[in-house]
């Protein structure tokens, strides 16, 4: 019995860890590989992370099914989905939300992909550094923080650098590069959309194309409203007539990023003269994944290659 027993707790322990290791394994996409942002030897700032990546599945649910969210993400990679069909030229790519402290990399990131590429549309998801990679909520300080180096917004760039560089290769029209993000990625998307120069020091020759996108989609983007004022934008971001077309999406009743933080928006495109629409739903947090809500029943035709 004895010796049944002592079997039977390494066992037990052999299982925990296995179960822990799975657990902290690095997010690994299906059906592709994750292509590095940075080369070797890069300096790039290192955010505050408690430990190694991982990715797991959350306890709340969406349409009914748990998401996946990626931690503690040091080295940042973009993973590269070719269209399935006839190839538009047409390249996006997307940024999951998750406050810059984690990524919503399947709910906001891969399923987008799987809706893009059946449509001739090459996908391309992020996965940025984080935490604290941008604005963001500190729970230690209870306050908001904006870290010294804009990692995330160094990491929207870099991709977009990258693309064009390689645009041949992948096919991919470089003129025909948007991106789409989700909460604090759609604050990603307007954040990279108005920035004018690289915001790191040049690594390679990648570095000489635009980091601009021609086309932006920011979906119930966060960080944007200061709570009080509809005529500025949190953090000195400011559009353009450089900004380029731009199309929001914005439930009302969103009970995380709140409807004027798209509306503070969607005021200083149309003042800077910018392309631009406002879809708002009356209820409902927009997903592309379907469920009963109305506004989920069938995702808006967002891009027209």
């Amino acid at each position: 019995m004895k010796l049944t027993i002592g079997l039977l707790r390494r066992a037990a322990i052999v299982a925990l860890a296995v179960v822990s290791s799975v657990h902290a394994a690095e997010w690994q996409p299906a059906g592709a590989g994750q292509i590095p942002l940075w080369p070797d030897g890069a300096a790039i700032a290192r955010p505050e992370a408690k430990g190694a990546e991982s990715a797991s599945a959350t306890a709340s649910q969406v349409a009914g099914r748990p998401w996946s969210k990626v931690e503690n993400v040091v080295r940042p990679t973009m993973t590269v989905f070719p269209p399935r069909g006839a190839n538009t030229g047409v390249a996006v790519v997307v940024f999951p939300g998750g406050g810059y402290n984690i990524l919503a990399i399947d709910l906001e990131g891969t399923e987008v992909c799987d809706w893009l590429t059946q449509k001739g549309v090459t996908c391309v998801v992020l996965k940025y550094r984080v935490p604290g990679s941008g604005p963001h909520w500190d729970e230690g300080c209870k306050c908001a923080k904006v870290p010294r180096v804009p990692m995330a917004l160094q990491d929207a760039q870099r991709a977009m650098v990258l693309l064009r560089e390689r645009a041949k290769e992948w096919g991919i029209d470089a003129h025909k590069i948007g991106v789409l993000g989700f909460s604090a990625g759609g604050h990603l998307s307007a954040e990279v959309s108005n920035q004018a120069k690289l915001r790191y020091a040049p690594v390679d020759a990648a570095d000489r194309q635009s980091s601009r996108p021609d086309f932006s989609i920011v979906l119930y983007p966060g960080h944007m409203w200061d709570g009080e004022h509809l005529d500025k934008i949190k953090f000195g971001l400011r559009a353009s007539a450089a900004t380029p077309p731009t199309f929001i999406v914005q439930a009302q009743d969103d009970p995380v990023d709140d409807v004027h933080e798209s509306v503070v928006y969607y005021l200083a495109l149309l003042n800077a003269d910018v392309p631009t629409e406002l879809r708002r739903s009356a209820s409902a947090r927009i997903e592309i994944r379907t469920s009963a809500k109305p506004v989920a029943a069938r995702p808006p035709a967002l891009v027209r290659p």
